[in-house]
C-alpha cells in the first residue's frame, strides 16, 4: 500500500509524447513533484511518427509565420547542442522549379532563414546555390534539374528525444508510469482527484495540485471523456504518412522537393541503408491510434519521389511506412498543410467565478523542434499557481539530455561526437565499428549502463538479430521503460529494418520472460 505522501504531487501530466515529457522534465527541474501517466509506450503515436527533423520550417516564412520559424530556429540550436548523439547537422538540397517558384523568392527566403537561425557560428552551415550538373547531390536526379540550394538544418532520433526528456525528468525526481491510463480526473477547489488503471486492472488514485493535459490527438477527447469540462479551442487532426525505401542514393544530403499543390516532401538518408520520403497531409477523423497509411499516400510519395530521382520506385518497394496523427488548431479556411504548427497553451488557473478550482493547462497544437520552449512556456504559466518554484533552467549551453553530457561548447555537436565515438572505439576495441556507432549515436554517454563489466561481445549475452544483444535489452528493460518488440525495434531503435519474423519472435520470448522476473521482484 502506498501512503498518502506517495500518491501526492505537485503536477500531474497526462502524455508521454514530445510535449508531456518535455514538461515533466521542466517541472521536475524547477522543484516540482511530477507524475506523468502515459496510456501505452512513450512516443507510441505522433511523437514518433514525425520526419525525424528539428528544423524551422522554410515553407512556413511563405506563409508569413515569422515568429514561428524564428521560435523554432531558436530551438533547433538548443536542441543541437542538448542533445548532439541523437540530433545532428543535416544539409538539405532544394532543386529548383521556375515554374514553381523564381529563384529570387527562394533565394530571399533562404536568406531570412540563415538571418534568423544564426546563433552559434560554427553550428551550420549557411545556403548556397549549386550546380547539380556538378554536385554530388545532383548525381541521384533527373538531368532537367539542373541547379538547386543547399541549406542546413538537422536530424533527430524523435521517439528517443521522447525518451531521453522522460529519463531526465525522472533522474530529477518525477515520477513515470507508461501503460498507465487516467481513466477519471476530478476538479476539486485545492487539488485534482485522478484515477489511474495500469497494467493488468491495477488502481490507483493520486492527488495533483495542477493537471496538464498533454494528450496531444488525445487532448479534446480527454476533456470530453475524462475530466467532463468544456473546451473552447478545436482540434484538426491531420495525418502525415511516411514510407522508407531501400537508400536511393550514396551520399548524405537530403532533399526537399516542392511538389504542384505546393505541399513539400523529403527524401532523407535514413538508417544507413535506406530513404525515407515523406510526409503527408490529410484531414483525419478517425480513431488516432488505428491511423494507417492508405493506398493513395503510398502512390503519392512514390510518384513525388520519381518526379526528381533518375531510380524510380512502386509501392512493391516500400520496406517499411508509418503515419501519425497531428493535433493542430483549427483554422477556417486554410488546408491542411498550411494549418499553423505553432502551439496553444489553454490556461485555466481556477480563478475564474464559473471555473473555481485546481489549475488545468491544455496542450494544443505544436511541433518536436519547439517542445522545449513549450515547456518552459508551459511552466511560467504555471509556476504562479503554484509557487515556490524555481525558474526556467532548460536552454542554458551547460545542459545536456542523458548521454549527450560529451558535449563542448568550443565545439560544434559533430566534432565533438567524433571525439567521443573515436574515445568509445578505444574503451570498447571489441566493439564492431557499426555496433559502436549505433551505441554512441543511442546512447551517448550512457552506452557503460549496456557494456558494464564486459571484455568482449559474447559478454554482452544472446544475439537476437542484428547485434541487438541481450544485454542492450535488458539495459531497455530496466531503465528506459521498455516493454514490448515493437518498444525495442521501432522506438528505442529502429532494428525492425534488419528483423525477420523469427528474430522478433525469439525476442518477444526472451521479453515474456524478463517482464515475468520483474514482476515477481
Amino acid at each position: 500500500m502506498r501512503t498518502k505522501a506517495e500518491n501526492r504531487f505537485d503536477l500531474l501530466v497526462v502524455g508521454g509524447g514530445i510535449n508531456g515529457a518535455a514538461i515533466a522534465r521542466d517541472a521536475a527541474g524547477r522543484g516540482l513533484s511530477v507524475l506523468l501517466v502515459e496510456q501505452d509506450d512513450l512516443a507510441a503515436h505522433t511523437s514518433s511518427a514525425s520526419s525525424k527533423l528539428i528544423h524551422g520550417g522554410l515553407r512556413y516564412l511563405e506563409q508569413y509565420e515569422f515568429s514561428l520559424v524564428a521560435k523554432a530556429l531558436a530551438e533547433r540550436d538548443v536542441v543541437l547542442n542538448s542533445a548532439p548523439h541523437i540530433v545532428r547537422p543535416l544539409r538539405f538540397v532544394l532543386p529548383h522549379e521556375p515554374h514553381l517558384r523564381p529563384e529570387w523568392m527562394i533565394r530571399a527566403g533562404l536568406l531570412l532563414y540563415d538571418r534568423l537561425g544564426r546563433r552559434r557560428a560554427h553550428t551550420l552551415l549557411r545556403s548556397r546555390r549549386a550546380d547539380l550538373h556538378e554536385h554530388v547531390a545532383g548525381a541521384p536526379l533527373k538531368p532537367q534539374f539542373a541547379t538547386g540550394f543547399i541549406y542546413s538544418d538537422a536530424w533527430c532520433d524523435d521517439a528517443r528525444l521522447v525518451v531521453l526528456n522522460a529519463l531526465d525528468a525522472q533522474a530529477r525526481g518525477a515520477a513515470i508510469l507508461t501503460r498507465t491510463r487516467c481513466t477519471r480526473a476530478r476538479r476539486g477547489t485545492q487539488t485534482w482527484r485522478a484515477q489511474l488503471r495500469g497494467s493488468g486492472a491495477t488502481m490507483r488514485e493520486i492527488e495533483a495540485r495542477a493537471l496538464v493535459n498533454a494528450a496531444g490527438p488525445w487532448a479534446a477527447s480527454f476533456l470530453d471523456k475524462v475530466a467532463h469540462l468544456p473546451h473552447a479551442h478545436t482540434l484538426r487532426l491531420v495525418k502525415g504518412s511516411h514510407i522508407v525505401v531501400r537508400k536511393l542514393y550514396d551520399h548524405p544530403y537530403a532533399y526537399t522537393f516542392q511538389q504542384a499543390d505546393r505541399r513539400i516532401v523529403f527524401a532523407i538518408p535514413f538508417e544507413h541503408d535506406y530513404t525515407l520520403v515523406g510526409t503527408t497531409d490529410i484531414e483525419f477523423a478517425g480513431r488516432p491510434e488505428s491511423v494507417r497509411i492508405d493506398a493513395d499516400e503510398i502512390a503519392y510519395l512514390c510518384t513525388a519521389a520519381n518526379r526528381y530521382f533518375t531510380r524510380s520506385i512502386a509501392p512493391a518497394d516500400v520496406i517499411w511506412s508509418y503515419s501519425g496523427v497531428r493535433p493542430l488548431l483549427e483554422e477556417a479556411g486554410v488546408s491542411a498543410s498550411e494549418v499553423t504548427r505553432d502551439y496553444l497553451l489553454d490556461f485555466d488557473d481556477g480563478r475564474s467565478d464559473e471555473n473555481r478550482g485546481a489549475p488545468l493547462l491544455n496542450v494544443f497544437g505544436g511541433k518536436i523542434t519547439t517542445h522545449r520552449r513549450l515547456a518552459e512556456d508551459a511552466l511560467d504559466r504555471l509556476a504562479p499557481a503554484l509557487g515556490n518554484t524555481r525558474g526556467a533552467w532548460t536552454a542554458d549551453e551547460r545542459v545536456r539530455l542523458p548521454g549527450g553530457e560529451f558535449a563542448d561548447a568550443q565545439r560544434s555537436g559533430e566534432e565533438a561526437f567524433a571525439r567521443f565515438l573515436l574515445a568509445t572505439a578505444r574503451r570498447y576495441p571489441w566493439l564492431p565499428d557499426d555496433l559502436a556507432l549505433r551505441y554512441a549515436r543511442a546512447y551517448g554517454t550512457r552506452i557503460e549502463r549496456i557494456t558494464g563489466a564486459s571484455r568482449k561481445l559474447d559478454d554482452l549475452g544472446e544475439c537476437f538479430g542484428a547485434n541487438l544483444h541481450q544485454a542492450e535489452v535488458d539495459y531497455l528493460v530496466r531503465e528506459e521503460w521498455a516493454r514490448s518488440a515493437d518498444d525495442v525495434l521501432w522506438r528505442r531503435s529502429k532494428l525492425g529494418l534488419r528483423f525477420d519474423v523469427k528474430q522478433r519472435q525469439r525476442l518477444e520470448m526472451y521479453l515474456a520472460g524478463t517482464l515475468e522476473e520483474v514482476s515477481q521482484q
